[in-house]
């Protein structure tokens, strides 16, 4: 049994920083939750010095602010800047990135601005490890809202294999445990997590919505001209054969009020 390690965790008020926190917590580790709320700032360094000494292991599980390409870009080449350089400062020895399954495919966006952020991570002093993860569940809430129009809502065609944050941090959190092993299968450089089995993001959108007992209309939309579009129609987005697969599924999380 692993001793219990000073672990931080970079986005710790977000989606899957509040369950890395707690996780990491219940799991015996001391943890440091960063975030503005709690005095530190990725991008501009500010509150990095005070939050980091005796700390062994960081998790960057921020995401950037704005989908634009270039802010997004901007904020996460920063963030990887200032956590090696005040991590490398303190002796900090393993870091660990959350990223996006299938971003090296894609040409633009925010998925690249996630390419960029795995490359500046990976360049840095401390030895880096890359989890790729699959959309979360509580994904689709948050475009069924950006696509609402009126009584219809405008949801992107999408083969996604979607994951509960509360899984995908378990997983990650089990990765500090071993500092010296390398998580990732035959030394790939990175690992993926997705959930149990495939799923249209149409279909999930109106499934939620049903299970809301709302009258909107989930209408699925595509782009063909936009070749990102028709990647994540055509399964890009999906884990390969050495990911680690983990439930529940996007109907038993809806059946448990998650």
């Amino acid at each position: 049994m692993q001793a219990p390690r000073k672990i931080a965790v970079a986005g710790a008020t977000g989606r899957l920083g509040r369950h890395l926190v707690e996780v990491l917590a219940g799991d015996g580790h001391e943890v440091v939750a960063m975030s503005r709320a709690t005095g530190v700032d990725i991008v501009t360094g500010e509150g990095l010095a005070a939050a980091l000494p005796g700390v062994e292991c960081i998790i960057d599980a921020a995401t950037g602010p704005s989908p634009d390409q270039q802010e997004a870009t901007e904020f996460f080449t920063s963030a990887a800047r200032n956590l090696h350089e005040a991590g490398d400062r303190v002796g900090v020895k393993q870091m660990i990135v959350v990223s996006i399954i299938g971003i090296d495919r894609f040409t633009g966006g925010y998925s690249a601005a996630k390419l960029a952020h795995e490359q500046a991570m990976l360049s840095g002093p401390i030895p880096v490890e890359v989890v790729r993860a699959a959309q979360f569940h509580e994904f689709v809430a948050q475009l069924v809202d950006w696509g609402r129009q009126g009584d219809v809502s405008y949801v992107q065609q999408m083969r996604t294999q979607p994951v509960a944050a509360r899984s995908l941090a378990v997983t990650v959190a089990g990765l500090v445990t071993n500092p010296d092993a390398s998580p990732t299968p035959g030394g790939a450089p990175f690992l993926e997590v997705a959930g149990p089995r495939e799923e249209s993001l149409v279909e999930l959108a109106r499934m939620l919505v049903a299970r809301r007992g709302d009258d909107l209309r989930i209408e699925g939309v595509s782009n063909p001209s936009d070749p990102d579009s028709l990647l994540s129609e055509s399964g890009a987005l999906l884990p390969g054969p050495g990911a680690i697969l983990t439930g529940p599924t996007f109907a038993a999380w809806l059946d448990a009020g998650s």
